[in-house]
């Protein structure tokens, strides 16, 4: 598999978030992730679909990693169980605490920037719920 002709997808922002977020899947530990409805609508893309690969890029640009979305879902904020908050792999142990580390990030200067100052997210909020497999990480990864 030829990372250059994939599509890029990124983790959060560069930086150590993205970097931490970028380590855990290389490791395995990371096989879920999320997004706001609301951030695909600004950008006018369509929800990706089960089947997509994707290149994952560092924080550097680099990519550094295969993937493929096995399962795509959108629901609601409120509705987002326990295996997915895990499986995000940044060391939630419970619902609420994946929801306070998204609500933080989902807040963030930068997601305001795009999506409106007033931006928030509560119970009805959609989110896209992606599950994942590493197809191979690059040479050197």
């Amino acid at each position: 598999m030829d990372l250059e002709t994939l599509p890029v997808v990124e983790f959060a922002f560069p930086g150590p978030l993205r970097d931490q977020l970028v380590a855990a899947i290389l490791s395995g530990a990371k096989t879920t992730t999320s997004a706001l409805v609301a951030s695909y609508e600004y950008d006018g893309e369509p929800l990706p679909e089960a089947g997509t690969r994707s290149a994952v890029i560092d924080s550097a640009g680099r990519r550094v990693a295969a993937i493929e979305l096995t399962e795509v879902r959108v629901v609601r904020l409120a509705d987002i169980d326990l295996r997915h908050a895990v499986d995000e792999g940044e060391g939630d142990e419970s619902v609420a605490q994946w929801r306070a580390g998204h609500e933080e990030f989902w807040h963030s200067p930068e997601i305001r920037a795009e999506l409106g100052a007033d931006f928030t997210v509560d119970d009805d909020t959609l989110v896209v719920v992606k599950r994942f497999r590493l197809l191979s990480p690059a040479a050197g990864s």
